[in-house]
């Protein structure tokens, strides 16, 4: 994140890359998103919503995932994802988020500093989607995962999706996971890597 804070500073052009949530999906623009950039009450949930830090990548990628399939979820989809929480802390993680993003805050993260294996091994999340349709109708996908979500579980996420490569044909390309093994990619995450996927209309 700090590397790509530098690069902009050195290139203001790419602050519209990282500002532009289908800068991945060329000659395509869809309606406007929400910013999420500041906290707000989220009415559905009934709670606060802090900016989420990986949002910007990750919407980027839903939004070429909707391209590379041939717009299933409409071509008047908007995407946005929010961390729930009080809004002391909905303003605590948005400082914290934005000091360690700051290429001016000193070196980061050494080797090491990152969660001991013990507390890997008993890290655990609960992600939460929430689907309107125009038609008023909701769906609601609640998806858990058994291991600390950024170092356990992503390590079992990527070398499914790697062991998974050989099974799916594709042509030449730049592809994301949900368009190119969204289905057999679940399974494998729910039978080898412990995460569960739970749909409810």
């Amino acid at each position: 994140m700090k590397a790509t804070f530098k690069a902009s500073f050195k290139n203001p052009k790419l602050l519209g890359l990282l500002n532009n949530p289908f800068a991945l999906t060329p000659g395509f623009e869809g309606p406007e998103q929400p910013a999420g950039i500041a906290p707000e009450f989220d009415s559905e949930a009934g709670v606060w919503a802090a900016p989420f830090v990986m949002a910007t990548v990750n919407t980027k990628n839903v939004h070429r995932t909707n391209f590379l399939l041939g717009h299933p979820y409409g071509k008047d989809f908007v995407y946005d994802e929010m961390m729930l929480t009080t809004l002391g802390q909905a303003a605590r993680a948005l400082v914290d988020a934005a000091v360690k993003a700051s290429p001016f805050a000193g070196k980061g993260l050494k080797p090491g500093d990152g969660p001991s294996k013990e507390e890997r091994e008993a890290g655990s999340y609960e992600i939460g989607f929430l689907g309107l349709y125009p038609d008023g109708r909701r769906i609601t996908v609640c998806v858990k995962g058994d291991r600390d979500p950024g170092y356990g579980s992503t390590s079992k996420m990527i070398a499914e999706a790697a062991l998974l490569m050989p099974e799916v044909s594709a042509g030449g390309g730049i592809y994301t996971p949900g368009s190119l093994m969204a289905g057999p990619l679940v399974d494998r995450l729910q039978t080898y890597a412990g995460l569960s996927f739970l749909v409810e209309d």
